[in-house]
């Protein structure tokens, strides 16, 4: 029985194909859903791309991902929180998923493959590997 469910979001455009996903699961009542997010620490930050819009301001960024997350988390059946965290992602991803006693991780996967995905590496795939709990995998396509 799934009681504790931990959604692991990015700000990419497979977050909302995540929360799609996650309502059409048929949850019991009692269940609780904890919405996550993880933001690289500062010196680990990959440089941004110049096609994508960026903010100056860290404080800007975290309240509008704390917004969105509140805006997802308005969309639930069920009782849910809001994890925001700083660190590596696969890594405070599993470690949310074990303190909250998870039965289940939902997350997004980003499609890499090839260079990029031994560049980048892969997420989900590190927290399927790693995690103590069952992982659903949501794909874009």
């Amino acid at each position: 029985m799934l009681k504790t469910i931990l959604v692991a979001l990015d700000s990419s455009g497979i977050a909302e194909r995540v929360i799609e996903t996650l309502n059409d699961l048929v949850l019991p009542k009692d269940s609780k859903v904890v919405l996550c997010h993880v933001f690289p620490p500062p010196d680990l930050e990959m440089e941004l791309p110049a096609d994508k819009p960026h903010s100056d301001s860290p404080a800007l960024s975290y309240l509008q991902i704390e917004k969105q997350l509140q805006s997802y988390q308005a969309q639930l059946p069920v009782a849910s929180e809001i994890e925001l965290v700083t660190g590596d992602p696969a890594e405070e991803i599993i470690r949310l998923a074990n303190i909250y006693k998870a039965d289940l991780i939902v997350i997004g996967s980003r499609g890499l493959t090839g260079m990029n995905r031994i560049v980048q590496g892969s997420v989900s795939g590190q927290v399927v590997e790693e995690a103590h709990c069952s992982v659903f995998v949501v794909k874009l396509n």
